[in-house]
């Protein structure tokens, strides 16, 4: 089973290369990923990332109830 989880944007690196990253905020934890497969992205937007991969760019509203599931799941496990 595969997970992609939501992250905001909070930077970008210099958009004119291949390997275009950005900075992500998945919750306080602050990881650098790949945003080549979402070049429409932009800081403030909310992407799915898995294994160090934007997959697509998500609204806000689909963001926060995803990430409220994993809180969810986070406090079921506790």
């Amino acid at each position: 089973m595969c997970l992609a989880v939501p992250g905001r944007i909070i930077s970008l690196s210099d958009e004119q290369t291949v390997m275009r990253t950005g900075r992500i905020d998945f919750g306080g934890l602050i990881k650098e990923v790949n945003l080549a497969y979402v070049p429409e992205a932009r800081i403030g937007d909310y992407v799915l990332v898995h294994v160090g991969f934007a997959l697509t760019v998500i609204d806000e509203a689909e963001a926060e109830r995803v990430i409220g599931h994993l809180r969810r799941i986070d406090e079921l496990s506790a």
